[in-house]
């Protein structure tokens, strides 16, 4: 979980890409990453709609604003995405270190994990093929103990 000092500078580098864009700074934007740099797991955007409604009940954003505000995000490289084929996408943070993905094709759930092998590995298949690796993510899809039961 991110500190809120962590948290502020995130907010912080939102306000900088939007000036540097010449863009308006929008409160709804900072709404969106707040939800989702606080979110302990992948968002919808109707799950990000959601939460504001509770926790920003005062504020008269739209559905549409959350979205428009999802893509802007993702597009300045702060927060990343899951596409679940007819069900959209889940979103999160890249405020996280570094982890990959267990996706569940039945009921949606996201395992993330970490293995140092895996990516020792990644490094020794770039160097053979004189690849140089700028970032990746790696999801991998079958079904969840519970849905397996």
């Amino acid at each position: 979980m991110l500190s809120e000092n962590d948290n502020e500078k995130i907010i912080e580098e939102l306000k900088k890409i939007v000036k540097q864009k010449g863009l308006k700074y929008t409160e709804q934007r900072e709404i969106v990453l707040s939800i989702l740099l606080h979110a302990q797991e992948h968002l919808t955007a109707e799950e990000v709609y959601n939460e504001i409604k509770k926790r920003y009940s005062d504020s008269n954003i739209g559905i549409a604003t959350v979205y428009r505000a999802l893509s802007f995000l993702e597009e300045v490289d702060l927060i990343t995405s899951i596409t679940f084929g007819t069900d959209g996408k889940k979103y999160e943070s890249n405020a996280k270190s570094h982890h990959d993905h267990l996706i569940c094709t039945n009921c949606g759930k996201i395992i993330e994990f970490m293995d140092e092998e895996i990516e020792k590995r990644q490094d020794k298949i770039a160097k053979k093929n004189k690849f140089k690796i700028v970032s990746h993510s790696m999801q991998l899809y079958g079904t969840c103990e519970t849905c397996q039961g």
